[in-house]
């Protein structure tokens, strides 16, 4: 309890304490939750003020393909994250 002292209760007292205890709880879910929350829509602007910058220029081709393999890339995320939610019951009914 010296270290939530130290650093306070909040977050980063949490956080230290999970990682100095002797088995770290890492939250998983809460990771998983910041990167759909905080970092996927940050990328979508991103990709979104590029495309609109190639089609001012009238580079229809290349927001054409390049929308094409972020769609993509989305889909393998989103099935990334399904395996990740999902993937303990798959393993359990394809191994019994």
């Amino acid at each position: 309890m010296i270290t939530a002292a130290l650093v306070g209760s909040g977050p980063v007292g949490h956080a230290a304490l999970n990682v100095l205890a002797e088995d770290p709880i890492i939250n998983t879910d809460g990771i998983v939750g910041a990167i759909t929350r905080f970092v996927v829509p940050i990328l979508l602007a991103v990709l979104g003020v590029i495309f609109i910058s190639r089609a001012g220029k009238g580079e229809m081709s290349k927001v054409m393909t390049s929308s094409a393999i972020a769609i993509i890339g989305l889909a393998f995320i989103a099935g990334a994250g399904a395996l990740f939610l999902f993937g303990q019951k798959l393993v359990q009914l394809i191994f019994g």
